[in-house]
């Protein structure tokens, strides 16, 4: 055998297994579309509930969006309950390892909030530096943001990613909430008149006063029982966030500050040099997770056909993927079971498929390669592909 044989072999297996794996991204993405509703937001401790002045929702919406606090450092934790199985090592099978990967890459290291209970530090210094550290036992895993780089460090494995940041540039990406207060306004934009918005009493959380602004889908067929938001009485900003499902028992996010400071943190804070012996990795190279850069264009490629159909809180997004489903049978040995727990077998107008479930996000696959999801009950998603057949 030539000595670049081996290489090549490889290099195609690990070609083929990763299609292989990506076939089943849609359904174990399902996960992946909750976690991106929860953002970085911060956590609760709550103890009593103050007596403050009356204040009307409006007032309290418009409380919100004037807050422009932009210094804040302290303590939350997070719980997160998607009525997901274990998803322990299914990121990692997912990802397929390989040249230009690092166990401190931010894109699959966050992915471990999506389900369990965590503890995080963060700092913020204005839209140019931020830094959030998930403390895990002894372990820690850092992300700094500081101008142009973005340094995350993973202490159990002593592991450096590195990328720098486009600023100062015409076109600003648009970017997922990264904060409470990004959060709240994202769901205030949407408030129409499927939404209910009240004041829900007040409340005490990291010691300090705070009104619980309580939003409500009017429409049937949601998944959202409420979303709760405790906000700060003397500057408007969120201090708690909670996400109840209509599948009930605990919240499917349950996230604030247990303690909070808005002074501004040292520029120390935000500083950040490697570790000796760490191993760094540069990140915005041509190999993600082991994948071609191509080979990332088409997948992404094959979403550009996605449709949204209904409105507000039952809004649902379609993808016509033009290849049967992929029967859970033939999926690699770290997603079949996953997916066997998720899935339930559907009927209808449209045909037959599976609905793969969460306590917030269900996706409806049908056995012809068409997808909709949406945080919608399995109803709602049966529904629409019966009214699109």
């Amino acid at each position: 055998m030539a000595p670049n044989d081996s290489t090549e072999t490889t290099e195609r297996t690990t070609g083929r297994a990763s299609r292989k794996m990506s076939r089943y991204v849609v359904p174990v993405a399902v996960a992946g579309v909750a976690a991106a509703t929860i953002g970085l937001v911060p956590a609760l401790a709550a103890s009593g509930d103050p007596k403050l002045p009356e204040i009307t929702a409006q007032e309290l919406v418009e409380k919100i969006a004037a807050s422009d606090t932009q210094t804040v450092s302290g303590t939350f934790k997070i719980s997160t309950d998607l009525g997901l199985p274990s998803i322990a090592g299914l990121a990692e099978g997912l990802a397929g390892g390989g040249p230009g990967t690092s166990s401190a890459d931010p894109q699959d290291k966050l992915t471990e909030l999506v389900s369990g209970t965590h503890t995080l530090r963060v700092a913020a210094d204005g839209p140019d530096r931020q830094k959030l550290t998930v403390l895990d036992g002894s372990d820690e895993y850092s992300l700094i943001h500081n101008g142009a780089d973005v340094w995350a460090y993973d202490s159990k494995s002593n592991e450096v990613h590195h990328e720098k940041t486009e600023t100062g540039g015409a076109k600003e990406e648009k970017k997922l909430p990264s904060t409470p207060k990004e959060m709240a306004d994202e769901i205030l934009k949407a408030a129409d008149g499927t939404t209910s918005i009240t004041v829900g009493g007040t409340a005490k959380v990291a010691g300090r006063d705070a009104y619980q602004l309580v939003i409500k889908p009017k429409q049937s067929g949601s998944t959202v029982e409420s979303v709760k938001v405790a906000v700060d009485a003397e500057n408007g900003v969120p201090l708690k966030f909670t996400l109840a499902s209509t599948a009930g028992g605990k919240p499917v996010v349950d996230a604030g500050f247990t303690k909070v400071d808005f002074g501004r943190p040292a520029a120390s804070t935000f500083d950040f040099k490697a570790p000796k012996g760490a191993k760094v990795t540069e990140g915005g190279g041509s190999a993600k997770h082991g994948k071609p850069a191509d080979e990332l264009e088409k997948g992404l490629a094959d979403f550009s056909g996605m449709n949204v159909i209904g409105e507000g809180w039952t809004t649902i997004a379609t993808l016509d993927t033009g290849a049967p489903a992929p029967k859970t049978d033939e999926a690699p040995a770290e997603v079949k079971g996953f997916l066997d727990a998720l899935g339930d077998k559907v009927s209808g107008e449209f045909g037959s498929g599976t609905v793969f479930k969460t306590k917030l996000v269900n996706a409806l696959m049908t056995d012809d390669g068409k997808v909709y999801v949406g945080a919608v009950t399995q109803d709602a998603l049966v529904d629409a592909a019966n009214a699109a057949k």
